[in-house]
Protein backbone atom coordinates (compact mmCIF):
# COMPACT_ATOMS: atom_id res chain seq x y z
CA UNK A 1 0.00 0.00 0.00
CA UNK A 2 1.36 3.38 -0.96
CA UNK A 3 0.38 6.65 0.65
CA UNK A 4 0.51 10.11 -0.84
CA UNK A 5 3.86 11.79 -0.23
CA UNK A 6 3.80 15.50 0.62
CA UNK A 7 5.71 17.92 -1.57
CA UNK A 8 5.75 19.62 -4.96
CA UNK A 9 6.25 18.12 -8.38
CA UNK A 10 7.72 20.99 -10.41
CA UNK A 11 6.19 22.15 -13.68
CA UNK A 12 7.69 20.47 -16.73
CA UNK A 13 8.88 17.49 -14.71
CA UNK A 14 7.57 14.21 -13.40
CA UNK A 15 7.39 12.83 -9.88
CA UNK A 16 10.77 11.31 -8.96
CA UNK A 17 12.14 12.60 -12.30
CA UNK A 18 10.08 10.09 -14.30
CA UNK A 19 8.56 10.67 -17.76
CA UNK A 20 6.90 8.34 -20.23
CA UNK A 21 6.76 8.37 -24.01
CA UNK A 22 3.49 6.74 -25.01
CA UNK A 23 3.04 6.62 -28.78
CA UNK A 24 4.87 9.93 -29.14
CA UNK A 25 3.08 11.81 -26.37
CA UNK A 26 5.02 12.89 -23.30
CA UNK A 27 3.46 12.02 -19.95
CA UNK A 28 4.72 13.29 -16.58
CA UNK A 29 3.51 11.59 -13.38
CA UNK A 30 2.62 14.28 -10.84
CA UNK A 31 1.37 12.28 -7.83
CA UNK A 32 1.26 8.54 -7.27
CA UNK A 33 -0.40 6.61 -4.45
CA UNK A 34 -2.97 3.88 -3.98
CA UNK A 35 -5.89 6.33 -3.81
CA UNK A 36 -5.07 8.46 -6.86
CA UNK A 37 -2.75 8.81 -9.82
CA UNK A 38 -2.17 12.22 -11.43
CA UNK A 39 -0.23 12.86 -14.63
CA UNK A 40 0.30 15.65 -17.14
CA UNK A 41 0.08 15.14 -20.88
CA UNK A 42 1.48 17.23 -23.68
CA UNK A 43 -0.32 16.60 -26.96
CA UNK A 44 0.93 18.01 -30.22
CA UNK A 45 -1.56 18.74 -33.01
CA UNK A 46 -2.94 15.48 -34.38
CA UNK A 47 -2.07 13.38 -31.32
CA UNK A 48 -4.81 11.46 -29.52
CA UNK A 49 -5.74 8.60 -27.23
CA UNK A 50 -8.48 6.45 -28.82
CA UNK A 51 -11.78 5.72 -27.13
CA UNK A 52 -11.36 3.41 -24.16
CA UNK A 53 -12.97 2.49 -20.85
CA UNK A 54 -11.65 2.39 -17.29
CA UNK A 55 -14.02 -0.12 -15.64
CA UNK A 56 -12.53 0.39 -12.15
CA UNK A 57 -11.56 4.09 -12.06
CA UNK A 58 -13.07 7.54 -12.24
CA UNK A 59 -10.97 9.93 -14.34
CA UNK A 60 -10.72 13.72 -14.53
CA UNK A 61 -9.02 16.00 -17.05
CA UNK A 62 -8.15 19.63 -16.30
CA UNK A 63 -7.19 21.27 -19.59
CA UNK A 64 -4.34 23.68 -18.87
CA UNK A 65 -3.48 24.92 -22.38
CA UNK A 66 -5.12 24.56 -25.76
CA UNK A 67 -8.26 22.67 -26.69
CA UNK A 68 -9.06 18.96 -26.60
CA UNK A 69 -11.83 17.33 -28.59
CA UNK A 70 -13.28 14.46 -26.57
CA UNK A 71 -15.47 11.57 -27.56
CA UNK A 72 -17.44 11.19 -24.34
CA UNK A 73 -19.97 8.36 -24.15
CA UNK A 74 -20.52 8.52 -27.92
CA UNK A 75 -20.81 12.33 -28.15
CA UNK A 76 -18.20 14.84 -29.34
CA UNK A 77 -17.44 17.71 -26.93
CA UNK A 78 -14.67 20.32 -26.67
CA UNK A 79 -12.73 21.21 -23.53
CA UNK A 80 -10.60 24.35 -23.44
CA UNK A 81 -8.05 25.72 -20.98
CA UNK A 82 -9.60 25.89 -17.51
CA UNK A 83 -12.30 23.28 -18.20
CA UNK A 84 -12.61 20.15 -16.06
CA UNK A 85 -13.81 16.95 -17.75
CA UNK A 86 -15.44 14.32 -15.51
CA UNK A 87 -15.24 10.71 -16.72
CA UNK A 88 -17.04 8.25 -14.43
CA UNK A 89 -15.79 4.66 -14.49
CA UNK A 90 -17.26 2.59 -17.28
CA UNK A 91 -17.93 5.56 -19.61
CA UNK A 92 -16.23 5.27 -23.04
CA UNK A 93 -13.96 8.23 -23.73
CA UNK A 94 -11.01 9.35 -25.83
CA UNK A 95 -9.25 12.65 -26.39
CA UNK A 96 -7.91 14.20 -29.57
CA UNK A 97 -5.88 17.33 -30.29
CA UNK A 98 -7.58 18.37 -33.54
CA UNK A 99 -6.25 21.93 -33.30
CA UNK A 100 -3.13 23.44 -34.83
CA UNK A 101 -1.60 24.20 -31.39
CA UNK A 102 -0.20 21.99 -28.60
CA UNK A 103 -2.48 21.07 -25.70
CA UNK A 104 -1.49 20.36 -22.12
CA UNK A 105 -3.72 18.76 -19.50
CA UNK A 106 -3.59 17.36 -15.99
CA UNK A 107 -5.28 13.96 -15.68
CA UNK A 108 -6.02 12.07 -12.52
CA UNK A 109 -7.72 8.80 -11.79
CA UNK A 110 -9.11 7.35 -8.60
CA UNK A 111 -8.27 4.80 -7.38
CA UNK A 112 -4.86 4.39 -9.01
CA UNK A 113 -5.20 0.61 -9.47
CA UNK A 114 -2.63 -0.51 -12.12
CA UNK A 115 -2.25 2.73 -14.08
CA UNK A 116 1.33 3.53 -13.07
CA UNK A 117 2.35 -0.04 -13.93
CA UNK A 118 0.52 0.33 -17.26
CA UNK A 119 2.39 3.52 -18.13
CA UNK A 120 5.70 1.92 -17.13
CA UNK A 121 4.91 -0.98 -19.49
CA UNK A 122 3.79 1.31 -22.35
CA UNK A 123 6.89 3.55 -22.24
CA UNK A 124 8.50 3.56 -25.71
CA UNK A 125 6.18 0.85 -27.11
CA UNK A 126 5.75 1.81 -30.79
CA UNK A 127 3.13 -0.72 -31.94
CA UNK A 128 -0.48 0.47 -31.31
CA UNK A 129 -1.75 -3.15 -31.28
CA UNK A 130 0.73 -3.96 -28.52
CA UNK A 131 -0.40 -0.86 -26.59
CA UNK A 132 -4.01 -2.13 -26.77
CA UNK A 133 -3.02 -5.62 -25.58
CA UNK A 134 -0.88 -4.33 -22.70
CA UNK A 135 -3.63 -1.90 -21.67
CA UNK A 136 -6.24 -4.69 -21.52
CA UNK A 137 -4.05 -6.51 -18.99
CA UNK A 138 -4.09 -3.37 -16.82
CA UNK A 139 -7.84 -2.62 -16.72
CA UNK A 140 -7.95 -0.17 -19.65
CA UNK A 141 -10.05 -1.47 -22.52
CA UNK A 142 -9.85 0.15 -25.96
CA UNK A 143 -12.93 0.09 -28.18
CA UNK A 144 -12.79 -0.81 -31.90
CA UNK A 145 -11.49 1.95 -34.22
CA UNK A 146 -15.02 2.89 -35.39
CA UNK A 147 -15.71 4.22 -31.87
CA UNK A 148 -13.36 7.13 -32.68
CA UNK A 149 -15.46 8.37 -35.64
Amino acid sequence: MTTLEKGITAGGSGYAGKTWNILGQVYFPKAVCEATFAFETNSEPGQFVPVHIHPTQDEFILVQEGVLDLKLDGQWVKAKAGDLVRLPRGIPHGYFNKSDKPARALFWVSPARMLEELFNNLHNVADPAEVVAISARHEVNFLPPEANA
